[in-house]
């Protein structure tokens, strides 16, 4: 009979109501600290991401610079123009067409190049993959924990049945 008497009388409805905006509170207070600290780590992330990404961007400037002029770098790098402003001994003529034929190669391999330097802000993007691909491989290797587990136990009650 108490318990049918009894009724939330509107005073304490609203002491629970205000409990749980005490409760709600505390936990904010709890959390924002947090927030904080992460948010502040973003921006050094971000400042410091920024700073690369404007420094990348300038040697691609600069790359790309070059990469317009390959051909005139080219045909200068091939002409033999070292007889006519340098006077070389023989001896180092070899030495000259090895430096000139590796000069021609990075040129000819320069888009190459250029393309890594295009690929750096995919970069973490790539990460975020890796990672992902990470947690699941680390999910299965558990699992399959779990399964070799299983079987040995299941190999030992075979054992002690057929015994």
């Amino acid at each position: 009979t108490l318990d049918l008497t009894c009724r939330r009388t509107p005073c304490f409805v609203k002491f629970a109501e205000m409990e749980e905006m005490v409760n709600m509170e505390a936990e904010i207070n709890e959390v924002q600290p947090l927030l904080l600290s992460v948010f502040t780590q973003f921006n050094f992330a971000f400042y410091f991401i920024g700073e690369k990404c404007k420094i990348l961007q300038d040697m691609n400037k600069h790359l790309e610079a070059i990469l317009k002029e390959k051909r005139d770098l080219r045909k200068r790098l091939i002409k033999h123009g070292c007889q006519e402003s340098l006077p070389i001994e023989a001896t180092f003529h070899k030495c000259i067409v090895e430096v000139l034929t590796e000069a021609v190669t990075f040129i000819e391999e320069l888009e190459s190049h250029l393309q890594s330097v295009r690929s750096i802000p995919q970069i973490p993007q790539m990460m975020n993959n890796v990672d992902t691909t990470l947690s699941k491989t680390e999910m299965c290797v558990i699992e399959l924990e779990e399964l070799t587990d299983q079987i040995l136990k299941w190999k030992e009650l075979q054992k002690e049945v057929y015994s």
